[in-house]
């Protein structure tokens, strides 16, 4: 368990090392400046529970974990955690470099409180995950950065944790590695271990999290399900990127971001009939049909749709561009309607439809996240989400 109170952590900057000292002398004016990362931030993350920390650079989720670590005090509030404590934070922090792997690894397992006969019983387990071959038995200062984090990750997980905390760990990790640990932090759920990380990944975050949170400026913005709070850290960033003299007259949304060239006016799911519907039978032909209206002139500007699960996984994606259609140009007024031709082979549970209209650049005029939710439902039960309708053939040798 981890319960974070009204955390606040403030930072003197100076503008050279000798104002520290200036600024001590009797009768000093102050020569700093106060810089606060975090204020009053407050949270729980329950036993068992996956909590993802999203925000731009800067925003404090760093010094955050930090904290919860006890790495850094705050400034302000308090922190209570209940549990052993796994950390992996910068990359090979607490790695001495002249050590092997592992070395490195028993000292990791001492500093966490394990004996050294638990060390070596998980020694086996550790090398195997982190797959390094002989360089287990080389100093750490030979490693990649890939190796590095391979390693650091491994012994994290296998010290027995309670609570597991990671700072973009698996950012430097190849495809295969990322898959492995995405299985271990399943398991590490079924296990009820409490993790609670940081990642730009946000396709990861709505995969791995039960619950997160967006910081922004060293408080949060943002709280609740992954897919919600990701959309609207989404749409936060677009809409900065924008011309302030665009933001005035938009549609203020969570969920709905652009640059107001165009607005869409409709989006239906339909059948062969033509009828609007919120069920789609497995390998069924449906339309997308998507309506706008142009608020301004454009050129040769976009229309997409995106399909993602209820967890917030995108499944499939295109647009008009991609399908080598080009729309021409419009006057302010013109409306559109675009229809988009599909067959659902996707297997039996709910999804969301995403739909956009874009400039020719991909800037979106006026992006919908999550506007219709649809059921698939199929007699025929698959894994994953593509249902490829697989034939089976069978021989008896003898």
């Amino acid at each position: 368990m981890v319960l974070v109170q009204k955390v606040s952590k403030l930072y003197r900057l100076y503008r050279r090392p000798s104002d520290r000292l200036r600024e001590l002398l009797p009768g000093s004016r102050p020569r700093h400046t106060d810089f606060w990362a975090l204020r009053d931030v407050g949270f729980n993350v329950e036993k068992g529970e996956t909590l993802g920390l999203v925000g731009p650079n800067g925003c404090g989720k760093s010094t955050l974990l930090q904290i919860v670590c006890g790495i850094l005090q705050p400034t302000s509030g308090r922190v209570v955690t209940r549990g052993r404590i796994a950390a992996l934070l910068e990359l090979g922090a607490g790695f001495n470099p002249e050590f092997s792997g592992r070395e490195n690894a028993r000292l990791n397992g001492e500093i966490m409180g394990l004996s050294r006969g638990e060390i070596e019983k998980a020694m086996p387990s550790i090398e195997a995950f982190a797959e390094i071959g002989e360089f287990i038995d080389r100093p750490v200062k030979e490693y990649s950065s890939g190796m590095y984090v391979r390693l650091a990750f491994a012994t994290a997980i296998h010290v027995d944790p309670e609570i597991l905390i990671v700072d973009e760990a698996l950012a430097v990790g190849d495809a295969v590695f990322a898959n492995r640990c995405v299985r271990k932090f399943q398991e590490l759920r079924e296990r009820k271990v409490t993790v609670l990380f940081v990642s730009h990944d946000l396709g990861l975050v709505k995969q791995l999290s039960d619950r997160a949170i967006l910081l922004l400026n060293g408080r949060i913005a943002a709280e609740g399900t992954p897919n919600d709070v990701i959309n609207r850290y989404i749409g936060l960033v677009l809409q900065r990127e924008e011309p302030k003299g665009r933001r005035d007259d938009r549609v203020r949304a969570s969920f709905r971001h652009g640059d107001r060239a165009s607005e869409i006016l409709g989006v239906e799911i339909l059948n062969r009939r033509g009828e609007a519907v919120s069920s789609v039978a497995g390998g069924e032909p449906v339309t997308v049909r998507v309506r706008a209206r142009f608020l301004q002139a454009n050129s040769d500007p976009m229309v997409g749709i995106l399909i993602r699960t209820r967890i917030g996984m995108e499944v499939y994606g295109t647009n008009t561009r991609i399908e080598q259609t080009h729309l021409g140009d419009f006057q302010a007024g013109d409306e559109l309607e675009v229809d988009f031709h599909i067959e659902c082979w996707l297997t039996p549970q709910q999804y969301t439809l995403t739909v956009a209209t874009q400039n020719s650049d991909g800037t979106s005029h006026d992006w919908l996240d999550d506007t219709i939710a649809f059921d698939v439902v199929d007699q025929r039960a698959a894994a994953g989400v593509a249902n490829l309708r697989a034939k089976v053939e069978w021989r008896v040798s003898r």
